[in-house]
């Protein structure tokens, strides 16, 4: 199966970042892919972090996942849209939510990120749960690629990438395929970003696939990219360093079947 890994460097302007989205995946379905999958924030970096509450949408409906569903039944793709604002119960914080897309346009598969970013070294600070609200479920998804393969395909957003143990349950639940949007800080992307991806990968001997933010934001952030696609032993089979991307790899099931059966270390689990 053909996969594109979007890499954006998206503004603070809604309806320019869909402009581009839609661009970017006209590109990945030109290209042959079956599933594109769009980075963190891809509709917005705002200027401040209260602008997502601006934005927020109800589950179901909106500017944002009316363009995804349309989107993927123009190009007949597979769409994950990255994360978007969604409503909670009160009127401070929102949902980071990753939406999947069928090709027939319905939303078949929403997860709300659950690990939220924290980050102060005396120069930058971030606190995510100012405005977000952390989901509270791992969630997976079937797609039947065009080979006759149904893939199990397991979503995470950008922090969660710290926290191993979503991921070893993703691949309790039978994930083949890791889904990582995000948008890394530069500086905690030159360090650890590469080997964090890899290790998700090796450990659950999974695809991994990681569409990123990277390059320099109009609101002054500057987001590190590297967006990737690495295999179930943990090599880098395709990568972009920054500014805008489609990274495409065609990704194969029978390396996961090869990997977990040479080296059942999942099997092996005791804890």
């Amino acid at each position: 199966m053909r996969v594109a890994a979007i890499q954006m460097v998206s503004s603070i302007e809604r309806e320019a970042n869909l402009a581009r989205a839609h661009a970017l995946l006209a590109e990945a379905a030109e290209a042959g892919a079956e599933l594109a999958v769009l980075p963190e924030y891809f509709c917005m970096m705002g200027a401040r972090d209260t602008d997502k509450l601006g934005l927020r949408e109800t589950a179901g409906t909106g500017t944002v996942q009316n363009f995804l569903g349309d989107a993927a039944r123009e190009f007949g793709l597979w769409i994950v849209g990255g994360t978007l604002p969604l409503e909670t119960d009160d009127d401070h914080h929102v949902f980071n939510s990753s939406l999947v897309y069928s090709p027939d346009g319905a939303c078949v598969a929403r997860y709300d990120k659950i690990h939220l970013f924290y980050f102060d070294n005396g120069r930058e600070r971030y606190d995510e749960r100012r405005v977000i609200a952390p989901g509270s479920k791992p969630v997976l998804f079937d797609l039947p690629s065009r080979d006759g393969h149904m893939w199990r395909v397991g979503l995470s957003v950008c922090y969660d990438l710290r926290f191993p143990e979503l991921y070893r349950t993703l691949a309790r639940e039978g994930a083949e395929l890791m889904l990582v949007p995000s948008a890394f800080t530069r500086t905690t992307g030159a360090a650890h970003w590469e080997v964090l991806l890899r290790a998700r990968a090796i450990e659950n001997l999974a695809w991994v696939v990681a569409p990123a933010q990277g390059g320099k934001h109009e609101n002054g952030r500057q987001t590190w990219g590297q967006s990737m696609v690495v295999d179930p032993w943990g090599s880098v089979v395709a990568q972009q360093a920054v500014d805008e991307a489609v990274v495409l790899f065609d990704i194969d099931a029978q390396q996961v079947e090869r990997a977990r059966a040479q080296l059942p270390a999942l099997s092996h689990c005791v804890l």
